[in-house]
Formats: structure tokens, sequence, C-alpha cells
């Protein structure tokens, strides 16, 4: 059996991992600055994280949804606590497309209507209802396109509003940053609006944190930087370092029935522990103070990069946008400085995703490297 040929794929097989590397299957060495598309927050292998899955598999890796787990209750505790969440319900998915199918439909369930608002260039995902809000064509199938979807400029209140106001919209979703779509963001006036709009119009707002969460931006959720309260946030990437999971989390006034949601594998036991080990570092290292001081210490070390038009993203979610396409730039990266980096549908523009505990030795490492391949 040959595999689906849907990736195209760099020529490294990477075999082992630790902290801010992986290396090969020939032993050559590469900083990782992606993260797998963000995924990895706490650095590979991280030894807490470790222990703590090999503990849990130790004693119970799996067991339905249909018995008690007191390993989702202490995440959805720990959870709350550190993100400053605590009126929130949390309901445990698989993946980030999982996380936002379930978003839209808990949306729906609530006000029994079925629209649903996003914006251009976002994405949320590649499963029906997901891919249905994301701004890409091509990735959009027949199947998928009939959802009843209004795809708007982002910013634009105004435009938001003369939707809203045919009272049709079930919800409105929107990344607190972009991140496939290149690091836009809204501004903290149209976060602070939109909020105003839903409310007005009895639509929920759905905050994607699936990139941006978990510590990424800087405050653990990047719509902390406006002063908002969503109905409704999806998570996952970072979420569990490498462990497939994410989650919603769900505002207290809308409520929930048994059998609304399910999921097979959402939850279980080692994807509590994962999430809780990723928690526990973030807490103990003090992560979220260590992600601004290195923002700004990489933001310092790349000004008058050649080429560079502007810095984008909050924390280490970030992207430099150059006045050329970055295609080869990336190849010479991995190729000849052996640094992992990231793109966007924007070809300009290099994302950086490293583990929160990047150092800043790591980042004179790029910076050194990236002005060599200029």
């Amino acid at each position: 059996m040959k595999l689906f040929d849907v990736y195209p794929l760099y020529d490294v097989t990477p075999v082992k991992a630790e902290g801010m590397y992986v290396w090969d299957d020939k032993g050559q060495k590469y900083l990782d600055l992606y993260g797998g598309h963000a995924v990895i927050s706490i650095g590979h292998k991280h030894p807490h994280y470790v222990g703590a899955l090999t503990s849990q598999l130790n004693a119970i890796g799996f067991y339905s949804n249909a018995v008690q787990n007191p390993l989702q209750v202490a995440l959805a505790e720990k959870l709350g606590t550190l993100s400053g969440c605590e009126n929130y319900q949390l309901f445990m998915v698989n993946s980030g497309a999982e996380a936002v199918e379930n978003a839209l439909k808990v949306a729906s369930f609530h006000n029994g209507l079925s629209r649903v608002i996003a914006f251009d260039k976002g994405f949320h995902g590649r499963t029906s209802a997901a891919v249905s809000v994301t701004d890409n064509k091509n990735i959009i199938a027949p199947i998928n396109a009939h959802n009843p979807v209004s795809i708007l400029p982002l910013n634009d209140l105004k435009a938001v509003e003369n939707e809203l106001k045919k009272g049709d919209v079930s919800s409105v979703i929107v990344e607190g940053i972009q991140g496939v779509g290149g690091l836009d963001q809204g501004s903290t006036d149209f976060f602070k609006q939109l909020e105003v709009l839903c409310k007005k119009y009895k639509a929920l707002l759905i905050l994607d944190e699936i990139q941006s969460g978990f510590g990424r931006s800087g405050k653990f959720f990047s719509f902390q930087y406006h002063g908002i309260q969503p109905d409704i946030i999806t998570i996952a990437k970072g979420m569990g370092n490498g462990f497939p999971l994410g989650g919603i989390l769900v505002a207290d006034h809308i409520e929930a029935s048994h059998g609304m949601l399910g999921t097979t594998f959402g939850g279980n036991h080692l994807a509590c522990v994962a999430a809780l080990a990723v928690l526990e570092v973030i807490e103990t290292e003090d992560l979220l103070n260590h992600v601004n001081e290195i923002s700004n210490y990489f933001v310092q070390s790349v000004q008058g990069l050649p080429g560079l038009k502007k810095i984008k993203g909050k924390g280490l979610m970030l992207g430099l946008e150059f006045d050329f396409e970055v295609g080869a730039l990336r190849k010479k990266l991995i190729y000849n400085e052996k640094i992992f980096t990231g793109g966007s549908s924007n070809k300009k523009l290099l994302r950086i995703l490293p583990p929160l505990n990047v150092t800043k030795e790591s980042i004179d490492i790029f910076v050194s490297a990236l002005k060599k391949v200029l």
C-alpha cells in the first residue's frame, strides 16, 4: 500500500528530539523554531511531560467517556485557574478542527440558527463545518460548500452588523491572531464591538485560540489583550505538546444536555495528563513572562534585516514579512542552516513558532543564520 500523496515534503526524517532540537536519521541536528505548527509548547521530550505520560500509561491509558474520569475534572480546574476562565465549561476532543466543529454545533444548538460569519484569510480546520468557515476555496470540497457561511473582511464592523441584522446568524468565528492566514489580527475596537454586536443580535462569539492559545501570544489567550469574554473558545495544538487533543471552553450561560456532544477518544486519560503536564510546566517555569521577554528580545534582534518590511504577531506567534517571497529562504534555512521555520498563505511571511521556553541563545543562532542567507 502506498501513502495518499497530499503533503509536499521536505527531505528530512526526524528520528529524535529534545528541547529546542530534532535530529534526523543521518544524525544531523536541527533547531526547531516551528514546533510542527505551534504544537510543541514546552519543548521536545520535556522530562516532566514524559514522566507524567509514562506514569499514566503504566496505570491506565484509555477508557471511554461512559465512566468517571477525575483527570478531566482536574484538567478543567487547572485550566480555569491558569487561564482566568473559571466561568467556562470544558469539553475535550482530539484536534483543532474537531474543536471548531463542536463549537459551531453548540452555537447552533443554543440559538437554533445555522449561518456563520467568518473572516478573510481565516483558517479553522479541514473537517466539514470547520473547512466551510475557512477562507480557502482550494480545500473546500463540494460537500462542504453548502454550509451557510459569510466570509467578511477583518476589522469591518459595518459589514458584520449588516449580516447580523438579517437575524439568521448563529455564530461569529474569528482567530485571536490569524495563523495560516499570515498573523493578521483584529484591532481591540473590532473585538470589543464584535462582542457587543453578537450580544445585540443573539449570535455566539467563538474565539479560535487553537494556535494563539496556551500562552503563545504572551497572555494565556490572545483575546485577553482586548478585554472581552467570548461565548466559546476553541483550543488545541500547544495544549498537548504533541499529544493529539483539543477542546472547547463553553461559557456558563450555555447549557449542556446529555447526548448533545460526544467523542470516543476525546478527554482520555493520556490526553488529560498531557494537557495537565503542559499547564504545570507553564506555571512552574513562569512561561508567560518568559514568552514576553523572549518576544521583545526577538523583535530587537531582527531590526534592520535586509528586505524586512514588518514584524507581525504577538508573544512567540511571530512573523517576519519581507519584500520578497520566502519559499527559497525557508529551504536555505532548513537545508543549509539546519533550522525549521514556517510559511503561511502570505508568501512573503516567515512564521516563527518556537517552544515557549526557547532561549535567547537559540534566537541568536536563528538571527545569525538569517543574516547569512539573506
